[in-house]
């Protein structure tokens, strides 16, 4: 090659390079495909033979070729890693009935190895920024959990004087009737609702975490595996399957066993509300040297993502209506987070929920 033409294809290499950092630094993050193929173009103008070569960068999600790849090739690549691990490539082909792998140029090779430098940096770019995004949602959901839960704590501590007067002067009221007349049976009606009421507030203040907790060392197989045994008759009238993935041996933690085994009732009761008929609920429970992890996922029809956001937050339901109140995984969400847990959603595969329980170590 002449001196000229190595200027030439050198100037190429670098205005390649110049116009990849661009390309990069006006980048839509929410377009990360249009400026891959950006990319592509650029790599593919600078090179010796361009008319005959294809760029192609796989890096999942995304797969783009700058033109149609012939069946048979000649090509050389270069990994893209994204922090420091190989999560895709960059090939640049030539047709193999043209072309052989002399023809590509030394400095191409360095060239595509910078490309793949700077793609590999944009991926991380784009990583670190949708984890921040994320974590910035976690944050905002659970500061509007905690607001949500100081205004729940104080309006049921408003209600339980007035409550409780009125469930004990109907009472009263009530020893004083003859009984079977109409005065009797309405007071019985004002005791029931009486009752019910106070049995929502309990349910709000254990959304507050504001119920008083009997906290011990407790090996929490044998609880999930009661509470599975008392919800054996509901998963047979159902026609639910169920299965147990549970460690042989004792899994401890510091918890209160009653709250704990509301927490498997309420999200295994919601599981196989859900569920279809023959459908089967698994339950598994993980230990790690930090944590344990309990999950609860379902065949049903899992929940919309416009609903993710709602679904712990007091009497939002996706159940019709007289089928639920809209307290129970607020319920269960309060009692997590009393004991220092977290509790996520996912969409299982192909269909319905999981429930994640954290919890970590003592």
């Amino acid at each position: 090659m002449t001196l000229e033409k190595n200027l030439k294809e050198r100037i190429k290499e670098l205005t390649c390079l110049y116009e990849v950092s661009s390309i990069i630094v006006n980048n839509d993050y929410r377009a990360l495909d249009k400026t891959l193929y950006s990319i592509a173009l650029s790599l593919r103008k600078s090179l010796q033979y361009s008319k005959f070569a294809t760029v192609e960068i796989s890096a999942d999600p995304y797969h783009l070729i700058s033109s149609t790849i012939s069946k048979k090739t000649v090509l050389i690549e270069d990994d893209i890693n994204v922090f420091n691990e190989p999560k895709g490539f960059i090939k640049i082909h030539y047709p193999a009935d043209k072309f052989s792998k002399k023809d590509f140029l030394p400095e191409e090779k360095k060239l595509l190895k910078n490309v793949a430098i700077n793609v590999g940096d944009l991926l991380e770019r784009a990583a670190i920024r949708e984890n921040e995004v994320v974590m910035k949602r976690k944050m905002e959901h659970a500061d509007r959990l905690s607001i949500l839960g100081e205004i729940t704590a104080g309006i049921a501590h408003e209600l339980n004087t007035p409550l409780a007067n009125i469930l004990g002067f109907a009472e009263l009221l009530k020893n004083k009737e003859t009984t079977n007349t109409q005065n009797s049976q309405d007071l019985d009606k004002i005791i029931n609702s009486a009752i019910f009421s106070r049995e929502v507030v309990k349910k709000l203040m254990f959304f507050a975490c504001e119920m008083p907790q009997n906290l011990g060392q407790t090996d929490i197989v044998p609880v999930i595996n009661d509470a599975l045994n008392l919800l054996d008759p509901t998963f047979k009238k159902n026609e639910i399957n169920y299965k147990a993935n549970l460690p042989k041996v004792p899994v401890l933690m510091k918890a209160d066993t009653i709250q704990l085994t509301q927490v498997i009732f309420n999200l295994v009761l919601n599981a196989i509300y859900f569920s279809p008929k023959n459908g089967t609920i698994k339950i598994t429970l993980e230990e790690t040297k930090k944590k344990i992890i309990l999950k609860i996922a379902d065949e049903g029809p899992g929940i919309s993502a416009e609903n993710v956001q709602k679904i712990f937050q007091p009497f939002f339901t996706t159940k019709t209506v007289g089928d639920g109140s809209g307290l129970g995984l607020s319920v269960v969400h309060g009692i997590i987070r009393s004991h220092r847990g977290t509790i996520e959603y996912q969409s299982n595969n192909p269909t319905g929920a999981i429930f994640i329980i954290t919890f970590p170590k003592q």
